[in-house]
């Protein structure tokens, strides 16, 4: 009985440690699924522009994503082979350098934006929307409207 309550004591402790050592999620899947998982995502955000996938998922793709911006805005042969090795398809690589560069040409970090989208209906988890900034998509959350002139007038009264 003391050994069981020794154990669940040194759980408890590592479990409340600080996140040291932690660099990336692991995201239930081996390196070589993870790096697939992240270059299929990459390239359906550059081809989309907007996906909805898990929270953990989209937090994870955002280094990624910023990553293959960075490269095209330095637009050399080098950072070209980057990012082929990187994006599977080969036919968004020109969507890449035509739009998103221009775009995010004098932004110095930061193209993505994760908006939380509720839980999912089978097994709950979270997920979210991950999209490049500056898009011409529809907004995914409404505007708070601003009030007309007339009905400020009415206020005032």
């Amino acid at each position: 009985f003391f050994l069981i309550d020794t154990i669940s004591t040194i759980l408890i402790v590592v479990v409340e440690a600080m996140r040291h050592g932690f660099a990336f999620r692991r995201l239930g899947r081996d390196s070589a699924h993870r790096r697939a998982l992240l270059r299929n995502m990459t390239a359906a955000l550059i081809k989309h522009e907007r996906i909805r996938t898990t929270l953990a998922k989209a937090k994870e793709l955002r280094r990624p994503a910023e990553k293959m911006i960075t490269l095209a805005k330095r637009n050399t042969p080098n950072s070209l082979n980057q990012i082929q090795a990187w994006v599977p398809e080969s036919r968004i690589v020109p969507k890449l350098y035509n739009v998103l560069v221009p775009r995010f040409a004098e932004r110095q970090g930061g193209y993505t934006r994760v908006l939380k989208a509720g839980f999912r209906k089978g097994d709950a988890a979270p997920m979210a929307y991950i999209e490049f900034v500056d898009n011409d998509l529809p907004p995914l959350r409404a505007q708070a409207r601003q009030p007309s002139a007339h009905e400020i007038e009415d206020v005032d009264d």
